[in-house]
This record gives structure tokens, sequence and C-alpha cells, in this order.
């Protein structure tokens, strides 16, 4: 038993409510098990309950040991002044002057044994052996849900960026999505090249490809070396020029090539990302405006300029390629950038209409396919598209990986079909 279960026992009340009686032996009906606390003070909240023939009003307290009111001080303490009930799941020095009830005798074997089975399953997930037990209505809600909570969470990071950026919605997502072209390998440093770079700069360089490449390779420290070729040669030129003219500072990140595809490599996402500001520098603005996947994609399907049709490297040609920013990339911005911020905006406006736009581009949007989803799909959970793919991370990374088995919807569910049993 644990001090969580006890307390989920006493929410849904998964006991048997028949001849309640305190340890003393006076009956006791549970008018109101209260509002589940998740703050400080008591368990429970506003709960009712009649002792013999008087009916109280005040507040729960559950702990496993009667002695651990004493353990924690909670004698002393002015939160717990209206405690109406103690409830325990083992009796101690009977000391305390408390209304107390003891369930260890209420509650019922099933319910213990599939809670112990939950905690000890070393599976993919706890529910694993039983999960195809969820009704589809149940899963389908609190997938929904998952969904929610993982664009609230990341809301509050972009809401932090919002503060540092003092409330200018365009520079978040510049940061945004350079961070989401650098992938998870130099994610780290190419937020820190937008950084690094006002867009009100940018926005003064924005017709001419070559000096937007200069900034961010030569913020990215990309152009310290002696060249060969006359491009990157112009490139550091440019760069050392505009450096000085605007006292720029390299970023200190260092930036990583291994173990990656070539179409990955960071010379060639920077060298996307220069192409996209250079058709579109107020990108977040115009995003606002669009309402369909297609013209989306439109917006971000760039080619980078003609010296990376033969490169990958600085110096070093290879056979020609164009190197277009593909349908994985920008399903993958829409999933990691364009989605969060435009559910964080719609969220700090009031502006539902963003909120749901994020939503749905997420439902039309492909799949993700990694480690979780597939594991996930083995079981028998539907991944039909990007909305399924978040909602079933953020349950396996938030919840199923701590074993939050009782504050799922699915852990409920299959702890409820044994207390019916």
């Amino acid at each position: 038993m644990t001090e969580r279960l006890l307390q989920f026992i006493w929410q849904f009340q998964y006991f048997n409510l028949s001849d309640l009686r305190l340890v003393t032996g006076e009956p006791l009906q549970i008018i109101s098990p209260g509002i589940f606390n998740t703050n400080q003070g008591p368990d429970f909240l506003e709960a009712r309950i009649r002792i013999g023939q008087t009916t109280w009003a005040g507040n729960i307290e559950l702990h496993i040991n009667e002695d651990d009111w004493i353990r924690h001080a909670h004698q002393h303490d002015p939160n717990f002044q209206n405690i109406i009930l103690h409830v325990i799941w083992c009796q101690g020095s009977g000391l305390l002057q408390l209304p107390t009830l003891d369930l260890s005798d209420k509650v019922s074997k099933l319910l213990l044994s599939r809670y112990e089975e939950l905690m000890v399953n070393p599976g993919f997930v706890a529910c694993s052996h039983s999960f195809s037990d969820t009704p589809a209505l149940t899963w389908q809600g609190w997938k929904e849900r998952m969904l929610v909570e993982r664009l609230e969470r990341k809301s509050k990071l972009i809401t932090s960026y919002l503060q540092q950026s003092k409330e200018h919605w365009e520079e978040v997502f510049w940061w945004m999505i350079a961070r989401n072209f650098g992938m998870k390998v130099n994610a780290e440093a190419f937020e820190a090249i937008a950084r690094s770079i006002p867009l009100k700069l940018l926005s003064r360089h924005k017709g001419q490809i070559h000096q937007l490449e200069s900034f961010l390779f030569g913020q990215a420290g990309l152009l310290n070396r002696k060249f060969k070729e006359d491009y990157p040669i112009m490139l550091k030129k440019e760069y050392l020029f505009y450096k000085k003219k605007y006292r720029l500072s390299p970023i200190d990140h260092p930036i990583h090539l291994l173990r990656m595809r070539p179409g990955n490599f960071p010379t060639i996402r920077l060298a996307q990302l220069a192409m996209l500001i250079h058709h579109s520098l107020h990108l977040f603005s115009v995003i606002k405006e669009i309402n369909s996947i297609r013209e989306l994609r439109n917006l971000f399907m760039v080619t980078a300029n003609d010296y990376w049709h033969y490169h990958y490297l600085f110096d070093e040609p290879s056979s020609f390629l164009e190197k277009k920013l593909g349908e994985e990339m920008f399903t993958n911005i829409i999933i990691n950038t364009i989605a969060p911020v435009l559910f964080a905006y719609g969220h700090h406006q009031q502006l539902d209409q963003f909120k749901t736009k994020a939503i749905l581009w997420l439902e039309n949007s492909p799949p993700e396919k990694n480690a979780i989803t597939r594991n996930w799909e083995a079981l028998g959970a539907g991944n039909k598209n990007a909305w399924d793919s978040q909602a079933l991370i953020e349950l396996k990374q938030q919840y199923c990986d701590g074993k939050r088995c009782l504050e799922c919807a699915v852990g409920n569910q299959l702890l409820k079909i044994n207390v019916r049993d």
C-alpha cells in the first residue's frame, strides 16, 4: 500500500461502504469524500460525514500508519485544524483524539492485486497485458487530454521565451524555428545562432541570400578556416565585414556532424533556413493567416541556393542534388514549432481559433515513427496522424514512465474493472 493508492481508493470510494465504523466502534456514513487537494494541506477538502447522529463538514487526512500524523507534526500545523476524519491503513498507538477510519479490511484484494501487477510489470507500459480491455471511448478521451497537456506544457516554454523577447512573437518564432532546423543534435546551437542575430538585422539583408548565409554560418563558427572555393571565401569576407559593423559575437556552442544523414548536416539546414528567411521574414504573421496544410507546405518547401546543389560541406564537391526541405522535415516543423507556438499564441491571446488550428494541423499531418509509437502500435493503439503520435508520446513520457497509473484514465479503468468484479 502507498499513500497515493490510499488517496485514490478514498477519492473514488473503492472500498466496502456498508457498516462503516470508526476504530472506536461508532457508526460512520460518508456523505461526500471531499475534493482531492493537490496543494499543501489536508488530502481532501470540503468533505461531509455523519458520525452517529451528528453531521460534520471539513477536511480529511490520509496516512498509511496512524502515527504518521505525529511524525509529520500535523498537530502543530494550522492547515490541519479542521480535520473531521483521519483515514488510515495501519493502526498505531491510538493516542490521537481524532475520528479514525481503518480501511485495511474494506478494500478489494482484486484491486490491490491489479495495482501490484501494474507496478511490477517490466513491459513497455504497466498496462501492456491488459491495455486491450480499455473501452474505445475512454481511450479516445484520454488521448485528447494527453495532446492538450503536451501542447500546454510546451506553451509554458514558449511563454518564458516570450518574456525574454519582450512580448515579440516573431522573435520567439525565429528562435523556435531555428532550434527546430538544428534537429536534436544541434538544437541548442541553432537557437543560440538565432538569438545572436535579431530579426531587425536580418530584415535589412533579407534580399541578399549570400548575406543571410554569411550571418548564419559565421555566427555558427563555420567560416573560421581557410577556404579554396570562391563561395565560402565570399561568405567569410561578408561575415567579417558585418561582424565588425554590427558587433556580432559568434556562439560558443559546438556544431555537430557525427551520426547524421548528409541531408541533415547543419550546413544544409542553415542554408535552407537562410532561404526560408529570404522568402518570408515575418513567418509567424504569415502562418497565422494560413488556413490549409497545402498553403503551409508551399511556405516551407524551400531549396538551398545553387552552391549546395553540389555540396554538403564547404570545399567538398558532391554529385548534383537539389537540397529541398523534404516532407519529413516539414512534418517535424509542424509538430515541434508551428503547432506549439500557434497553440501558445491562442492561449496567451485568448483566441481559441488558433488553438483549434494547431490541433487540426496535427490531425492532418503524418504520424511520427519512432520507438515509442511503434511500441504503442504493437499494443493496438492507433497512430494515424501527428495528433495520435503526440498524444502517445506524452502519455508514455509523462505518465507511463513514472508509473502514474492512478492518474491515468486507462489505469483507472483497469482498476475499476476489478473493483466491480
